[in-house]
């Protein structure tokens, strides 16, 4: 596999996180990060080094960010849509306020490449910007992973 898929979503906080109306969603941060490390098809998330990644607030204070990278958009999918993490999704408007435009991307990043926060705010800026392309796209939208240039093959004389 020559590429991973990336994703980046961002959520802007209703309360403090160490608010009682946060109390769940913190409950069931280390859950659903335990989840998503374990599924089939993650490869790697943004985390500090106590292994948290609320503590990196990159669109500021009151936004929090998630980003990783997975082999597929389909075993990403599986995760978001398919698992226990739907259960914590369910509740995100008790948590989060509603987006008024994409604050969700997916892009193509070459295997082994570990994508940084400034890459990924790029892309959904590129995507809030222009709309679904190959370069920053959402799960309504997919866009095939880019292909690789075959070997070129010596004719025979």
């Amino acid at each position: 596999m020559s590429h991973h898929l990336a994703q980046l979503n961002i959520a802007t906080l209703l309360a403090p996180l160490d608010s009682p109306q946060l109390t769940d969603f913190v409950a069931n941060l280390d859950q659903v990060n335990t989840l998503a490390e374990q599924s089939p098809g993650f490869v790697w998330r943004l985390k500090d080094d106590t292994g948290d990644a609320t503590a990196l607030r990159p669109y500021g204070d009151d936004v929090l960010v998630n980003m990783s990278v997975w082999t597929d958009a389909e075993a990403l999918a599986d995760f978001v849509y398919r698992s226990s993490h739907t259960e914590i999704m369910r509740r995100r408007r008790d948590w989060f306020a509603a987006m008024r435009e994409a604050h969700m991307v997916l892009w193509w990043i070459p295997a082994g490449h570990v994508p940084t926060v400034n890459e990924a705010a790029e892309r959904l800026s590129l995507l809030q910007r222009e709309g679904p392309s190959p370069a920053a796209f959402s799960f309504r939208q997919r866009y095939p992973a880019p292909a690789t240039a075959a070997p070129v093959l010596e004719r025979e004389s």
